[in-house]
């Protein structure tokens, strides 16, 4: 059994990371920029060590100061978490080669779902429903004209290693097309260092639904269920909820079924999330995030699950401490993500309590918002009985939660989740947009 993790990482999910350490009895080690000397996750650690200058390309991106750290240390693990390096092959076949466990999917498997073309072929190949498009990378623009010929406009063309929304352009008429692949491609270039592209018919509107996975190294695999995540900016996602709205009791076990048999394919270990596309009660693959996601805390809160615990698990080769069948999800469990508009000090937070409120942060009274990182500073999560319950549960602790010294989207959120819109359940990835222009409209008015 694991006894001592270096968490590769910072913030709300290192902080995370340590408590289920703490739970297990496992020594943990924080790593730190120097921007970040100050941060909870140092001050909570059992350990800790400083790994370079502020710039992430010289600290949480530098692999070989990781890894000698983690030496260093005597840890017998790394926790890469979620974003800088938890999907980065080298990353985690340069931990396996020093002799350290790599807590996440294993190299060969990072590689092939970091390439999103690659990972579709395989979905296709385990007879999971994929949307139409190219069958691989697109060459050129006539090959893209003939594709989108066959499926039809409007179509997207997306980057093979992108995320985020990155090297993603939608194409509605086809004199469009060409200019259109010369900017992703350029833009997948620059992002990525990888300026490949494929094509898929773009579904208008449709819910992004992704079904939580763990996998043990002994063959089982168990879906938690299914997350709603179509609430983006920018295709940036906002807030998630579960259960879905948009997910009937059969397609969950048919999303469910599929999800287990494509890891099983893939001798998956570890914690992921299989991605779909749901349009007219039909599903269609997307892809796989092969670590920890940043909502896990939605399936943690139905399910009583903790997802760190089965990543430490699975990545012991222990097994996991979930079966299928003994798997409910009880009530319903929904979170925003709370961002930083601006950076510097936090002279006062609070954070909401009471009944069935969870706040995952690293955020405390005296501290700081780098400008150097991510601006997710933490992620306000509620569970209810139904969703009308857990709804009025947010907008309570949105309204209880006291973030002084900065600006954040705490209004944003309010006005998201009060919207007609998105209280209906009746929605789809463009209900932002939806959203902004109603309420501009009411500004001007």
């Amino acid at each position: 059994m694991i006894s001592s993790i270096l968490i590769a990482n910072r913030g709300e999910i290192a902080v995370r990371i340590i408590r289920t350490c703490r739970d297990m009895g496992i020594r943990s080690v924080a790593v730190y920029s120097e921007a970040d000397r100050d941060a909870l996750h140092v001050k909570m650690a059992d350990d800790a060590v400083c790994i370079g200058p502020a710039a992430t390309q010289q600290s949480y991106l530098n692999r070989d100061n990781l890894i000698t750290a983690a030496v260093l240390k005597k840890c017998d693990a790394i926790h890469p978490g979620f974003g800088f390096l938890s999907e980065n092959a080298l990353f985690a076949r340069e931990t396996a080669d020093a002799g350290i466990i790599f807590i996440g999917a294993k190299p060969q498997t990072i590689a092939k779902l970091g390439d999103k073309v690659a990972a579709k072929d395989i979905a296709r190949a385990a007879g999971v429903p994929v949307i139409p498009g190219s069958d691989g990378a697109v060459e050129t623009v006539e090959e893209g004209i003939r594709i989108a010929e066959k499926i039809g406009l409007p179509i997207i063309v997306k980057a093979a290693a992108g995320g985020g929304g990155r090297g993603m352009r939608i194409v509605r008429r086809d004199k469009d097309l060409a200019d259109i692949l010369k900017i992703a491609a350029s833009e997948a270039e620059s992002f990525f260092s990888d300026g490949t592209l494929y094509i898929e018919k773009y579904l208008e509107s449709p819910r992004h639904v992704e079904v939580q996975i763990v996998a043990d190294q002994r063959g089982d695999v168990v879906h938690l269920g299914e997350r709603d995540c179509s609430v983006q900016r920018n295709h940036q996602k906002l807030l998630e909820e579960s259960p879905s709205q948009a997910v009937n009791p059969e397609l969950r076990e048919t999303m469910g079924h599929d999800a287990v048999k494509l890891c099983r394919e893939l001798e998956y270990s570890g914690a992921g999330t299989v991605e779909f596309l749901v349009a007219e009660g039909k599903h269609y693959f997307m892809e796989v995030n092969a670590r920890i996601q940043v909502e896990h805390p939605v399936t943690e809160m139905i399910t009583n699950c903790d997802i760190v615990r089965q990543q430490i698990l699975a990545a012991s080769g222990e097994p996991l401490d979930i079966r299928q069948d003994m798997l409910t999800l009880d009530g319903y469990a929904l979170e925003c993500r709370i961002n930083a508009l601006t950076p510097g000090k936090i002279s006062f937070f609070s954070p909401p309590l009471g009944p069935a409120v969870r706040m995952d942060t690293s955020l405390y009274s005296g501290g700081s918002v780098s400008p150097h990182y991510d601006s997710m500073i933490g992620k306000l999560i509620v569970r209810g009985m139904d969703r009308k319950q857990g709804i009025a549960r947010m907008v309570r602790a949105l309204r209880e939660l006291e973030i002084q010294g900065i600006r954040t989207n705490v209004d944003e959120q309010l006005r998201i989740i009060t919207s007609r819109e998105f209280i209906s359940g009746e929605y789809g990835t463009d209900i932002y947009e939806k959203i902004v222009e109603k309420y501009a409209a009411s500004r001007e008015a």
